[in-house]
């Protein structure tokens, strides 16, 4: 944009200015949520539309320390904090839905793939980027990058794929956050547990400014988190896996509140604290999106991304309605395969579905071991038809 400065307002390296403007950017989602506005579209999509204006404006850059921080600390240190109170017995009689709904999803992102590959013309690309965007949108960025391998990409033909898919999946991110908001869809898919939350979340709004913060708690659920990431990370380092060391803080966290469940009941604001680390990350996401990089890059890519992920949504919303699907299982199940495990938790937090983070997870992470299978697989079929 030539009316732009080259430079922006702030620099990466001002670690407490990037961090002022992530941290007033996480708060000021919070405080939206208890507005009127806020709960009909979610603080969660404005923290990610700000974000996305600031850096897009060059108030803040694309990429920064704090950034890398964020990604790779604040949201590991989330995870138990969000899973310290999953209760294993009630999850797996909870979450057939979930399971359900994930399952469609993936149909739905296998039948976008399919109809924008015959709508569109993507040229010798083409069955890579297909099978490409299979693994990467029933699993996660390591199926991308997994197929990309097996399929034989080369770095340019990566860097344009992963461009144009990048600004489709935060597009997804907040159409999924802001689904359950929509009043004819919530009439369209009843949610028992969408009235249930809005219930909770009147009745703690009327007596919270007269609950006491309990220090002890909050910093005891802090030192438990930092504890159990120290230890993932160290048995992630040690058996050469380190890619997969937020499914191992996964893992612990489950397995710990499961061993320990009365000790960790007793953990206040664990939960909430978890939640805000999480809006941190939503911060960053929005301002690490270069929207005019993602729509110059391969437009016709962007084309096929937004293509796949309209034919998923419209195939959930179809799905949840044939079987009968809670619309916050519909959208979590659509969210671990869409966004991944990690998001779909944050998706889960936002809306204060507590009993489907974890389930939303145990999705994600059977899309990671499945995703890679069915994107190289498609990759083949369509190779070989062409």
């Amino acid at each position: 944009m030539p009316f732009l400065p080259a430079e922006p307002l702030l620099a990466a390296d001002d670690i407490f200015s990037m961090s002022a403007v992530m941290i007033s950017l996480a708060w000021f989602g919070i405080w939206l949520d208890g507005t009127w506005l806020g709960r009909k579209t979610s603080g969660v999509v404005w923290v990610i539309i700000f974000g996305t204006v600031f850096s897009n404006f060059r108030i803040i850059p694309f990429e920064s320390p704090v950034f890398s921080f964020i990604h790779g600390y604040i949201v590991p240190i989330s995870i138990p904090l969000l899973l310290f109170k999953a209760n294993l017995p009630r999850i797996f009689r909870e979450s057939g839905p979930v399971i359900l709904a994930f399952a469609i999803a993936s149909i739905g992102t296998i039948a976008g793939v399919m109809l924008g590959y015959i709508l569109l013309d993507l040229g010798p690309i083409g069955p890579k980027v297909a099978g490409v965007y299979t693994g990467g949108w029933i699993g996660g960025s390591v199926n991308f990058v997994a197929v990309s391998q097996a399929v034989q990409m080369t770095p340019d033909e990566f860097a344009v794929a992963i461009g144009a898919s990048m600004g489709v999946s935060i597009s997804a991110l907040m159409i999924l956050l802001a689904l359950p908001s929509i009043p004819a869809l919530r009439k369209f898919i009843p949610s028992k547990i969408i009235e249930a939350t809005d219930k909770v979340t009147a009745r703690k709004e009327a007596v919270e400014d007269r609950l006491p913060l309990n220090l002890s708690h909050l910093s005891g659920a802090l030192a438990a988190s930092f504890i159990i990431c120290a230890i993932s990370y160290a048995i992630a380092a040690a058996i050469s896996l380190p890619q997969y060391s937020i499914l191992i803080v996964t893992l612990v966290a489950v397995g710990i509140a499961n061993i320990f469940p009365r000790k960790m009941q007793h953990f206040d604001g664990d939960f909430e604290l978890g939640m805000f680390a999480l809006y941190i990350f939503f911060a960053a996401v929005g301002a690490g999106t270069d929207a005019v990089s993602f729509i110059e890059s391969a437009p016709i890519l962007l084309v096929y991304g937004i293509i796949i992920l309209v034919v998923h949504l419209l195939v959930v919303i179809a799905g949840a309605k044939i079987f009968k699907i809670d619309l916050a299982h519909a959208v979590i199940g659509s969210g671990a395969a869409f966004v991944g495990a990690g998001p779909t938790a944050a998706i889960a937090t936002a809306h204060g579905w507590k009993q489907l983070v974890t389930p939303g997870i145990m999705c994600g992470v059977l899309g990671y071991v499945i995703a890679t299978f069915i994107g190289v697989a498609l990759s083949g079929m369509l190779g070989g038809l062409g």
